[in-house]
């Protein structure tokens, strides 16, 4: 029988807000604030760009600019990604985005995802995206959150695949991005799933799990009962 959605009365859109956790703080992106930082971050890698739909640029004034439009743009809510743990404790090492959003059919999207190499494979990465899973479905009330990327961003299927979305398919010739052809791998997780992969990512991330170094334990699919 299908759902039985009479009582659906749609999600609320993503609002300016800030998410903290143990690791990390999410906030309203902002080109005053954080260009700078996250220009440290990023200068000299320009290979964070690669599946990205903009960048790289050639100096700090072009990428505040491109931060301005995100910061005022409509289409999509920013977040600035800071550590609050360790020698970046503070400073803007990155930023993502809910994107593509739906808040009819309860559909939203994570994306724009920009990881300098000082926030890739930390907690605090891991922790960004659960605040923002949590944030989605249980304060803005959506069925389904995507995760969509290049089907030859090999690290970002292995990430989606590892924060617990599903795989559902490549769609050929989905777009075409900095003059290039993208196959588009889609993934997304829903509302029923999250109660135990909310389960997952706490546990993963309680302090017990980290040992004095810093180094986890238990993996995050362990904790969701996979290899």
């Amino acid at each position: 029988m299908p759902e039985d959605l009479s009582q659906w009365r749609g999600a609320q859109p993503p609002a300016s807000v800030t998410l903290e956790g143990r690791f990390v703080r999410l906030e309203p992106l902002s080109a005053e604030k954080h260009t700078a930082a996250i220009w440290r971050n990023v200068y000299a890698h320009d290979e964070v760009w690669d599946y990205l739909g903009d960048g790289p640029y050639a100096g700090e004034e072009d990428l505040y600019a491109a931060i301005h439009a995100k910061e005022t743009g409509a289409a999509a809510r920013f977040f600035a990604i800071l550590p609050l743990i360790g020698p970046d404790a503070g400073e803007a090492v990155g930023y993502a985005s809910l994107m593509r959003i739906d808040t009819l059919n309860g559909v939203i999207e994570v994306g724009n995802l920009l990881f300098s190499p000082r926030l890739q494979r930390t907690p605090a990465a891991t922790e960004a995206m659960y605040r923002m899973t949590r944030y989605v479905f249980d304060d803005l009330g959506y069925r389904r959150y995507e995760w969509k990327c290049n089907a030859l961003n090999l690290p970002s299927r292995r990430a989606a695949d590892r924060l617990g979305f599903s795989f559902e398919g490549i769609f050929r010739q989905h777009m075409v991005v900095k003059g290039q052809n993208r196959d588009t791998a889609w993934f997304a997780m829903l509302d029923h799933e999250w109660p135990s992969r909310r389960a997952a990512f706490e546990a993963w991330l309680a302090p017990e799990n980290f040992d004095h170094e810093g180094r986890q334990v238990r993996s995050l699919k362990e904790f969701r009962g996979e290899s």
